[in-house]
């Protein structure tokens, strides 16, 4: 919940009065503070099982020594969370987690919604991915902001592709991007918090996790097995579609 609950809430948070650290950390406690309580419905939880690809054996969870046999501990998380504000109510927030997934990185993905009434609903067929534009913010790793548009396809005919307008920060600015960490050591030596959580934050974070944590414990819910380096349990797209949003790592081209 702590790194993916900043970056909901930065991204959320309506525009600070200043770029103070106090300001802008009054922004994301209001975010927080409006977040609807999470249903056990709206939250997918898995445990990654043994595995085998390309002649490889990979270990599931519970057959490392450490970990009883038995354990319903998740190793995947994925839920649907609403913001109860003017700006973001009735828009589902989709935030998923999890180890020995296909891929690891983080990044924040805007789609927008479908046009009414779309001149160009024969076009798109049933592709859709093709449906909407997203713009994506990928924090890591190759940090890059782009934007995916269906733009159409030079010639006499009509016909529809998705392109992406990219800015991928190594090729724009090739010298050195320092690494978060070292942002962040920089920042403590010289006093700035902007970056960091504050008592508040933290307390309206965990009282939105924590009564969820208390309901799965009690109900002995147990995790979805998902194939380690899958892209995770089968339950988190249904969570997906029943807010008619798709996850973005589905077509593997990023």
């Amino acid at each position: 919940q702590n790194h993916l609950l900043q970056i909901l809430a930065l991204f959320a948070m309506e525009t600070p009065v200043s770029l103070d650290a106090e300001d802008i950390r009054n922004e994301k406690v209001k975010v927080l503070r409006s977040m609807k309580p999470l249903q056990l419905e709206d939250v997918i939880v898995g445990q990654y099982k043994g595995h085998s690809k390309a002649g490889r054996s990979y270990l599931a969870y519970t057959d490392d020594p450490t970990v009883p046999k038995n354990s319903l501990t998740p190793t995947f998380a994925a839920a649907a969370l609403f913001i109860n504000n003017a700006r973001w109510d009735g828009v589902p927030f989709l935030m998923k987690a999890g180890k020995a997934l296909h891929t690891k990185r983080a990044e924040i993905r805007v789609q927008f919604r479908h046009v009414p009434g779309n001149l160009y609903k024969r076009t798109f067929g049933t592709d859709l991915d093709k449906a909407t534009n997203e713009l994506v913010l990928r924090v890591q790793p190759d940090e890059a902001i782009y934007l995916k548009i269906n733009n159409k396809v030079p010639g006499l005919g009509m016909r529809l592709d998705r392109s992406d307008l990219n800015l991928l920060f190594r090729t724009r600015y090739p010298r050195e991007i320092p690494d978060a960490y070292e942002r962040l050591l920089l920042d403590a030596i010289e006093g700035e918090r902007r970056l960091f959580i504050r008592s508040d934050e933290l307390d309206a974070a965990w009282s939105l996790f924590t009564p969820l944590l208390k309901e799965l414990e009690e109900k002995k819910i147990v995790p979805e097995l998902y194939p380690y380096g899958s892209r995770g349990p089968v339950g988190a797209h249904y969570l997906a579609a029943k807010y008619n949003v798709r996850w973005g790592d589905l077509s593997g081209e990023d």
